[in-house]
């Protein structure tokens, strides 16, 4: 079923590539920028990059205000103005949070930012009736960029709203990315704090976009030993 997602910071390179994977699996996207002029160029080139024409660019707003599921993809430090600019759009949605506690120049030394995570923050800041999930934080945004790049990395997702989480595992699948439940909001901590060790061990050992892949059999385990 076609979705109409808002990526808010869609002209970012992580937030194109969601933008174009989505809109070539069908969904409708609108791109939100602080500059709704800005925000309609990004569209533009975009669906000249996916081959399509769905993709659209609004004020961050508007765009929030127009979709069902929110994607936030804003450098840190804009997190907070940017929940505060489109909060009112999102009673009763889904915001996915891919917020990474990045503090220049030490992206390579993990922060724990106040509240725990970046994610719970956001939860917290607006209350139970927005859906927060966490997911996207340690895929490169480069290789989501290039749709002609397979995603050789899993996607963690995390968020109090099992349903919710569900949704976006989905939208992972969409994407081309395989995604696993990872648990309540408060567990994203682990993917936002992953991202600084990814960045280090990319130039550590000189890989493009070093990222994440779980082990095991979904279903493998004894149910007693599990029980």
């Amino acid at each position: 079923m076609s979705k109409k997602i808002a990526i808010i910071g869609g002209s970012g390179a992580l937030g194109a590539g969601l933008a174009k994977r989505w809109a070539k699996a069908g969904h409708q996207v609108v791109v939100g920028s602080r500059d709704a002029g800005r925000a309609v160029e990004a569209a533009v080139r975009l669906n000249q990059e996916a081959g399509t024409s769905t993709i659209t660019g609004a004020g961050n707003p508007e765009a929030a205000a127009a979709s069902e599921i929110v994607v936030l993809t804003v450098p840190y430090a804009n997190q907070m103005p940017t929940l505060e600019a489109i909060a009112a759009a999102l009673d009763g949605k889904i915001l996915v949070d891919v917020t990474v506690p990045l503090v220049p120049p030490k992206v390579r030394t993990v922060q724990v930012p106040e509240g725990g995570s970046c994610a719970k923050a956001a939860q917290d800041k607006l209350g139970a009736g927005v859906r927060v999930v966490s997911a996207f934080q340690n895929v490169a945004a480069t290789h989501l960029d290039d749709l002609d790049h397979a995603i050789d990395c899993d996607v963690l997702v995390c968020g109090n709203d099992p349903a919710a989480r569900e949704e976006i595992v989905q939208l992972a699948g969409d994407a081309d990315m395989k995604a696993w439940h990872a648990g309540v909001i408060a567990n994203s901590i682990v993917a936002e704090a992953l991202t600084s060790t990814l960045i280090f061990m990319n130039a550590r050992y000189k890989i493009d976009g070093a990222g994440i892949r779980m082990t095991g059999e979904p279903g493998s385990a004894d149910p007693e030993a599990t029980a």
